[in-house]
């Protein structure tokens, strides 16, 4: 590993030459687009220390390190940095609730030690990398998130950070247009429990969910020592930890307990689907030889951020923000949730699922009529695949005609759900609230 000598003198990483720290090492990745082999003497004018490049035209003198593929070397050099330090790391997937998965687990786990997880939604081939050429000695934990849409990649992202344990939240209906099918998606997020079968410690499983007890089974985990189970509805032996929710209107607040021993969270999250989430952070805490005061302090403590789950009150209304992202999986737990909260005028702003490829026309039907099963105040629907559906409820093409609507006429008094895949842009709405 010829980088690795040269990391450890510069172990700071930049991959856009907007942005050069000095001294860092600019890696000149590719994409669709562009190609940053161009701008790597530009990166070093800024800065760098070092650029790595895989276009011998671009070597120019020493500080150029030639190779033969720029990411696939970024890949090796943080695998190869991982298993120098020896960090024990906690690997996390799933369809919906890893982001705060993640994060709860963080700050659970920081109660006790000094740890390092992904930040924002570094979670992809370049992101996971980036993220595990942060760690440093100091470090005794690292919780890393994985994504995936398209198949293979949580193999290739386990490989490279070898996850000494698992997790996966849950799988549902989300990027069917890049798994093929929703055997696809369980399929691919397995490959985590297949790397922690062959050469991990343990998988932390939600064991209320049949889908992943299947998938550990395929894994050859079911009936080993490598399980620790959670569950909502068990708390016989085999269960680490259990909880029951107590209420949820607005706030998640669960009764827990752990070695026969029960006790209060008053969560900051918004929605009973994040119950699973909350169970896994206390599992893995639990695991880890936090006590249950250190545990209710690290959930108690987190506050929702990047518009997951976030309670917003304004001078008109009472927002509940989870535009982030949407698939019909988490979309529909959403609006049985909303649906569920004991709470008068209730509104809902839903936007567009995307990367549903086949499956678009018919899981948007879906969620109209859930919604029609609903008592809503007034549903709001934006995006071409919405306007598709056959509803009564009014529809608009883009967030930008809604904003329009709601100049003429405004939404006030409401308690107000606002959801959709990112690419539909539903926070620009907020303004308006």
């Amino acid at each position: 590993m010829q980088l690795y000598p040269i990391f450890q003198k510069h172990p700071l990483i930049c991959t856009d030459s907007r942005n050069c720290p000095s001294g860092s090492i600019f890696f000149a990745l590719k994409g669709d687009n562009f190609n940053a082999n161009a701008y790597a003497l530009s990166a070093l004018e800024k800065g760098c220390a070092y650029a790595v490049v895989d276009e011998a035209e671009y070597a120019l003198d020493e500080r150029f390190i030639l190779v033969d593929d720029v990411l696939k070397s970024l890949q090796e050099l943080a695998h190869y940095h991982r298993q120098q330090l020896g960090t024990i790391i906690i690997g996390i997937t799933g369809t919906n609730g890893k982001t705060t998965s993640k994060e709860l687990i963080a700050s659970v786990l920081s109660e006790k030690f000094r740890i390092l997880f992904t930040q924002g939604n570094l979670n992809n081939h370049i992101g996971v990398p980036l993220t595990l050429l942060l760690l440093k000695p100091e470090h005794e934990l690292a919780v890393i998130e994985m994504g995936a849409n398209h198949p293979g990649e949580i193999k290739l992202l386990s490989e490279i950070a070898c996850p000494d344990y698992g997790i996966i939240t849950n799988v549902g209906k989300a990027h069917l247009e890049g798994f093929g099918s929703f055997e696809g998606v369980m399929k691919t997020k397995a490959e985590l429990y297949d790397f922690i079968a062959a050469s991990g410690k343990q998988i932390f499983i939600h064991a209320d969910n049949d889908y992943l007890l299947e998938m550990a089974q395929k894994s050859g985990l079911l009936k080993t020592d490598k399980i620790i189970k959670y569950s909502q509805k068990d708390d016989s032996a085999d269960i680490s930890v259990s909880g029951q929710i107590l209420n949820c209107s607005p706030f998640l607040e669960m009764t827990c307990k752990t070695d026969s021993q029960a006790f209060e969270i008053k969560t900051q999250l918004i929605g009973s689907y994040n119950a699973e989430n909350v169970l896994g952070a206390l599992a893995i805490g639990h695991y880890f030889g936090l006590s249950d005061v250190q545990i209710k302090n690290g959930i108690d403590k987190y506050t929702p951020k990047n518009n997951r789950s976030q309670l917003t009150v304004t001078d008109r209304n009472k927002l509940v923000v989870d535009a982030y992202n949407a698939n019909p999986t988490s979309m529909s737990a959403a609006i049985l949730n909303f649906a569920q909260m004991n709470v008068p005028n209730k509104t809902l702003i839903l936007g567009d699922m995307l990367e549903l490829g086949e499956y678009s026309e018919i899981e948007h039907q879906n969620v109209v009529d859930l919604l029609q099963q609903n008592n809503f105040s007034s549903v709001l629907l934006v995006g071409k695949e919405f306007s598709k559906t056959k509803t009564n409820f009014r529809c608009f093409e883009n967030v930008e005609a809604l904003m329009e609507d709601i100049e003429r006429k405004a939404i006030v008094d409401q308690i107000v759900l606002i959801k959709g895949s990112r690419g539909i842009r539903l926070e620009k709405v907020l303004s308006k609230l």
